[in-house]
């Protein structure tokens, strides 16, 4: 969502927001929201099943969020509710040492991320994530910047001009996964590395019920 939409008891008919009609994509971002709570070790397997089937049988934004509400994320969004605003941009200088953005962070539209020796780490696992695209202009000299993604975001690194460092990009689950997330990253690299790549988990095969090897696309 990109905009603010003024809350509402009830929708334009007198419906109360809970009862509205969800949509796939509504299922689907639930559904993926589970499989991540599930690699984090949040839900046995018998509880992802049980709560893949009834999201994916969902009729309501209030069979939905009740599927979700106890987990770190929250439930899914309400109609009616007012979305969090995010930031036009952000920078990031990092000289020496390290700098990182994790937990549940607000993601900007933009990031300028400026590193000279040290580390960047920019962690998308907990993050809210309010627009379908990011723009990351990236400056590494030597050090690294490091993305840490989540089933669902899409890395393109191809803008990347890279003299003696290397851009490496790690992604393992398949065209499946619906894309909420594209992250355009573009700059340059001098010595330096920029790197993306899941959190490293080992119940990811189980999840996907067969073993997957990364998909993997690198620019040296």
């Amino acid at each position: 969502m990109t905009g603010e939409v003024s809350p509402r008891a009830h929708g334009d008919d007198g419906v109360a927001p809970a009862e509205l009609r969800a949509s796939h994509e509504d299922r689907d971002r639930v559904v993926e929201l589970l499989r991540v709570a599930a690699g984090d070790g949040r839900l046995t397997a018998e509880e992802l099943d049980e709560r893949l089937e009834k999201a994916l049988n969902a009729r309501t934004y209030g069979e939905l969020a009740a599927l979700s509400r106890d987990l770190p994320a929250g439930p899914a969004p309400l109609a009616g509710a007012v979305a969090e605003k995010p930031k036009e941009m952000i920078r990031i200088d990092c000289r020496s040492g390290s700098a990182k953005r994790d937990g549940r962070w607000l993601v900007p539209l933009r990031i300028e991320a400026r590193v000279t020796s040290g580390h960047i780490t920019l962690d998308f696992t907990e993050a809210v994530i309010t627009q379908p695209s990011l723009q990351i202009d990236a400056s590494v000299r030597s050090g690294s910047l490091n993305l840490v993604i989540r089933p669902g975001i899409v890395v393109d690194a191809d803008d990347v001009a890279v003299s003696s460092g290397h851009v490496k990009i790690r992604a393992p689950w398949g065209p499946e996964v619906p894309v909420f997330l594209r992250i355009q990253v573009s700059g340059r690299v001098g010595s330096g590395r920029i790197k993306a790549r899941p959190l490293r988990r080992t119940l990811w095969q189980w999840l996907l019920r067969r073993p997957r090897p990364y998909a993997l696309s690198s620019a040296t």
